[in-house]
């Protein structure tokens, strides 16, 4: 049997790949604070990702490249204090890997070691695999991610769905198989045609997490910020709204000023 989305114990690797047997659909969220990670984790999503998405939504970018592995560690560290139950995974932001496959096990360790997360996450296919392989035999669990990879937007020229063509689109299945064969435990696949998502999670042992990939992957993964209704500019197709946040907060301000320039706030009772 797989994991049962009501155990409260530690979702591990092993956890996500048994899900995977067992057709039990993966939660997957973002989380870049200890508040926020810990609502998360209590309401019982099995992953929690530390996105690069981190520079956009923290740090106001434009784009992910710019966020550090410093900053990275910083959101990693108090993400991971927050969780005692989802698998916690942290991107490897842009240049922390790319150069060389000694500095990305460097990276990756330090990542590991200053962080408490569980795995890290990297964008890329057969030109990276020596460098996950290299991660992977340090003992790191590691998630892929193919199809949109937003490191490399200026490449691709957008944000476009991406292997919609026959080429890129088996290019795309060789990659998922050479991470799979490296022992990556998941592949992010990211705005890329459904039918072409859902052969891949035949074809690999690997768990598929999708975002604006169809119904037919093991899981679905969202920035929280957008998936809660904090944001409002960026409205993907993919993207549902399962909650209005901003509203709520939007109305917990606004009570709470109205109650300061009243003067009913603090109240007597709220006053030493």
């Amino acid at each position: 049997m797989g994991y049962l989305t009501t155990d409260k114990k530690k979702v591990t690797v092993k956890t996500i790949l048994a899900m995977k047997t067992a057709s039990e659909k993966i939660a997957q969220l973002t989380a870049y604070d200890y508040t926020t990670a810990r609502i998360l984790d209590e309401a019982g999503v099995d992953s929690i990702l530390i996105g690069d998405s981190a520079s956009n939504v923290m740090n106001g970018n434009f784009d992910t490249l710019p966020i550090t592995v410093d900053e990275m560690i910083y959101h990693a560290r108090a993400v991971a204090k927050a969780c005692s139950h989802a698998l916690v995974v942290c991107d490897m932001p842009f240049g922390s890997y790319q150069i060389s496959k000694e500095e990305a096990i460097r990276n990756a360790i330090r990542i590991m070691k200053e962080t408490g997360v569980d795995a890290v996450k990297l964008e890329g296919g057969i030109e990276i695999v020596d460098t996950v392989k290299g991660i992977v035999d340090a003992g790191i669990p590691v998630e892929g991610h193919l199809g949109l990879t937003p490191q490399s937007v200026h490449k691709l020229g957008g944000y476009g769905v991406r292997a919609t063509e026959e080429a890129e689109a088996e290019k795309l299945i060789a990659d998922a198989k050479a991470l799979d064969e490296v022992g990556v435990f998941a592949i992010t696949l990211e705005k890329v045609p459904a039918s072409l998502a859902a052969r891949v999670t035949k074809e690999v042992k690997a768990a598929t997490i999708g975002i604006g990939a169809g119904n037919g992957t093991d899981g679905q993964v969202l920035v929280y910020a957008d998936a809660l209704g904090m944001t409002e500019s960026f409205k993907p197709k993919f993207l549902r709204q399962f909650a209005d946040v901003k509203q709520c907060m939007m109305d917990g301000v606004h009570k709470y000023i109205r109650c300061v320039k009243n003067e009913s706030f603090p109240s007597k009772e709220e006053s030493y």
